[in-house]
């Protein structure tokens, strides 16, 4: 028997849902004092001359019943420089960016790994913004987070027991490629 974290079900070794423990969909978190609405279109938010490890978040955007994808879900994506800092140039939305899911569900782009920065005496860890919109469902607000920032702890939104199932792991792909899974979702 598993447990999906993500999704909550318990499953069998048949993959048949044995109980359904609670509900699946993402928590929420703050919408933070740098988003920017209307980034362009584009699923790589490195450039040329971008500094950072390169990170590449993907996943699947589900609706309330935690197993349907919702294929017309957009996504709004921000986060910090590896030196903590956001890009707040009316020009470029560096760091920024959005895109529609596949017919499938799914979401990929790579960017630059972000970095922490001092929020009054404390530091937020590293983390990603997202908020998310799909026909039918309510918008979601929501961060991710990695697992091992010494930060997490001392964070109010990162270590909050909403936040769990948010701070993820991240691991290499076959190309050596730094990469993080988010499958997320949504209510109706």
């Amino acid at each position: 028997m598993s447990l999906s974290l993500g999704g909550v079900s318990c499953f069998s070794d048949n993959s048949e849902p044995l109980a359904k423990i609670s509900d699946c969909p993402t928590t929420r978190d703050i919408l933070g004092p740098f988003y920017r609405p209307d980034p362009p279109f584009r699923t790589d938010l490195t450039w040329p001359e971008g500094k950072g490890e390169v990170l590449i978040v993907h996943g699947n955007v589900y609706g309330s019943d935690c197993t349907s994808v919702v294929p017309q879900a957009v996504l709004d994506i921000w986060h910090c420089n590896d030196e903590g800092g956001y890009d707040l140039d009316t020009d470029n939305f560096r760091l920024r960016g959005r895109q529609s899911v596949s017919p499938e569900g799914r979401y990929e782009f790579r960017t630059y790994m972000p970095g922490r920065y001092l929020n009054g005496r404390l530091y937020r860890p590293a983390h990603i913004h997202f908020l998310v919109t799909g026909p039918q469902h309510r918008h979601l607000i929501s961060q991710l987070y990695f697992r091992g920032d010494p930060h997490i702890d001392d964070d109010p939104w990162a270590s909050s027991k909403e936040a769990t199932h948010r701070i993820l792991d991240i691991a290499p792909n076959a190309a050596g490629e730094k990469t993080v899974e988010f499958d997320i979702y949504l209510k109706a």
